[in-house]
């Protein structure tokens, strides 16, 4: 079966086969400790988080490596982890917490954490996805093309369009006992895409003109 999935698509065993294929996309980008950050970040931070309910928070060294995360799963902007890096402990404890409590108010827990420089609404998403990943989806590139059209805006506007998209498909694939969630809609979308990207072929030796 084909690896791949159209947002439109209804297929529950195609969304499966998409969502399964995730870590070899990952693997393929051949990014060093990609993988192992990609682990950490889904299975390891939403232990940790959950290990601190009632009352839940991100500290800064986990934020950073959300952030490494992030960037290596996507486009590298060092800008914003020099921005990061410059937060202080309390201020990271402290927005995290507030966004954490506001949830599922997507809008409320997006906002609670912009207030940090550095970071935007799509690594504010990936924060949120980390603990609450059956209510937000982390705003990549990839999935905001194959459900909204584009990845130019960065707008709280335009994640909140995003979320309740994939919270809808997501319902509707869970279907049969098979539960779905926003952020398994999510990397079935990112892996779909990284699947049909071309692949690059080694430069060959050109003539002189």
């Amino acid at each position: 079966m084909a690896e791949t999935v159209d947002f439109a698509s209804s297929d529950g065993e195609a969304w499966r086969a998409a969502l399964a294929a995730y870590d070899r996309r990952i693997a393929s980008l051949d990014k060093p400790d990609l993988l192992e950050a990609d682990s950490s970040y889904r299975h390891d931070l939403l232990l940790l988080l959950r290990r601190r309910d009632p009352d839940p928070y991100l500290a800064k060294p986990q934020l950073v490596q959300l952030l490494q995360w992030k960037l290596s799963r996507g486009k590298w902007r060092p800008r914003l982890m020099d921005f990061v890096k410059s937060l202080g402990d309390a201020v990271v404890e402290s927005a995290s917490r507030k966004a954490f409590a506001a949830l599922p108010d997507l809008s409320k827990a997006i906002t609670e954490l912009t207030v940090l420089k550095g970071v935007g609404p799509a690594t504010a998403s990936a924060v949120l996805a980390a603990y609450a990943p059956d209510v937000a989806p982390f705003m990549s590139d990839e999935a905001m093309v194959a459900a909204l059209g584009n990845a130019k805006e960065y707008t709280l506007k335009q994640y909140l369009a995003f979320a309740e998209k994939l919270q809808a498909k997501a319902k509707e694939l869970s279907v049969g006992g098979e539960i779905f969630t926003p952020s398994d809609v999510e990397r079935a979308l990112w892996s779909s895409a990284i699947a049909s990207k071309p692949v690059k072929k080694p430069a060959s030796g050109k003539r002189k003109r």
